[in-house]
């Protein structure tokens, strides 16, 4: 008598067809990363460096002077500065996308190898089941509803074998992208990391042009009067601006306190020593005397944050030879606070300001004394001595 073929072991095809669609149903792993915040300070920071670029050109096309040989030095530091921002973006860009890969890289791994056992068990199955023609495997079947059953599912799996192959190819290439762009953003970084070094030796050679020509000032008298009359110069221009400043009106928010009211109670508008008081000064050396409108105060730390003294209105945010980066702020009633060698501003023309609200970054943009902040109060235009309306201490 001839024996009973045995039916086939193991997982059936319906069970392979059901783990395969699952695995469809999952859908491809997603690696994107937002980065629209980075994107718009790469833009902010890119503009910045293409307007101070212009200002150089136009800086290069004037007649050459003392004050304009500083402001040179100036604004190539400050590209180079914005510059060094730049790559600092783009690394942190870089790395968000590095993480993004490096997270997304392990779950395609799982997936793939997931894909590629069930393609193995498939394949497998319907090589087993192939080896049989229709008789054999009629007699395979236990009953006429697992031949049936059988059938059908042998049909959906080779019906659906195709999408499961392209499947698998899609995670494929989808891991082999992620593991090609590691490496990629491994260059990138090292590259952005060589590039850094490179932008802080040409700042360095530049912070060390503006040390030499400072001191060239400070050691020629012939130098030190050239400079101090084109400050002069300044002084009556920005003098012009405040006059015009005067008398624009400003409808202030009710209710405020007068600036007059907190005359000697004026908090600081940073930590730090006073290295230049008002009102005639005298060089040590060469013995002239010079007049200054306002104060300037060396900081404690490097990168110190500029304060408001009190509540007003931003009305300048620019640069102004002699001053370098300047803000202005009006606090009605005709007074007004002015905050000099600004490194960067961190409020925009327009602007309403509360009291100690943060303006700038000290710098030492147009300074002859490093970074300081250089600091006015003025009434109808007319300068007033800091030190008297701020906090005694």
């Amino acid at each position: 008598m001839t024996p009973r073929p045995e039916p086939c072991r193991g997982r059936s095809a319906a069970s392979i067809l059901l783990a395969f669609l699952a695995l469809l149903a999952a859908g491809p792993v997603s690696i994107g990363q937002d980065n629209s915040d980075l994107d718009d300070q790469l833009v902010q920071v890119r503009n910045q460096i293409l307007e101070l670029r212009t200002r150089l050109e136009a800086e290069q096309k004037k007649e050459a002077t003392v004050l304009s040989s500083l402001d040179r030095i100036a604004l190539n530091k400050s590209i180079l500065k914005n510059e060094l921002d730049l790559y600092g973006l783009q690394m942190a860009k870089a790395g968000r996308e590095q993480a993004a890969l490096k997270k997304a890289v392990p779950p395609l791994k799982a997936k793939l190898d997931k894909e590629r056992q069930a393609l193995t068990s498939t394949l497998v199955t319907l090589y087993k089941y192939g080896r049989f023609d229709f008789l054999q495997f009629f007699f395979q079947a236990e009953d006429v509803r697992t031949f049936v059953a059988e059938s059908r599912s042998l049909a959906f799996l080779v019906q659906y074998q195709q999408g499961v192959l392209r499947s698998y190819q899609t995670t494929l290439a989808k891991y082999a992208a992620a593991e090609r762009g590691l490496a990629l953003k491994k260059t990138e970084l090292a590259g952005l990391i060589d590039s850094v070094k490179v932008k802080k030796k040409e700042l360095e050679a530049e912070e060390n042009r503006n040390k030499n020509r400072i001191s060239e000032i400070k050691q020629s008298k012939a130098l030190y009067q050239q400079t101090i009359g084109e400050l002069s110069e300044r002084a009556q221009q920005l003098q012009q601006l405040m006059d015009k400043l005067a008398k624009q009106e400003v409808t202030l928010p009710v209710p405020f306190v007068p600036l007059y009211q907190k005359k000697g109670k004026l908090p600081w508008p940073m930590e730090g020593k006073v290295i230049t008081r008002f009102g005639l000064e005298k060089h040590p050396q060469f013995k002239t005397a010079t007049k200054n409108n306002g104060v300037e105060i060396a900081p404690e730390t490097k990168d110190a944050v500029i304060r408001a003294v009190h509540a007003g209105r931003v009305v300048y945010t620019d640069y102004f030879q002699g001053y370098g980066n300047l803000v202005i702020l009006d606090h009605g009633l005709s007074y007004y606070s002015l905050y000099g060698h600004c490194a960067s501003f961190l409020v925009k023309k327009g602007d309403w300001v509360t009291n100690e609200q943060p303006l700038a970054v000290v710098g030492d943009v147009g300074s002859l004394k490093g970074a300081c902040l250089y600091l006015e109060i003025r009434y109808k235009a007319q300068p007033l001595n800091p030190l008297q309306w701020l906090q005694r201490r």
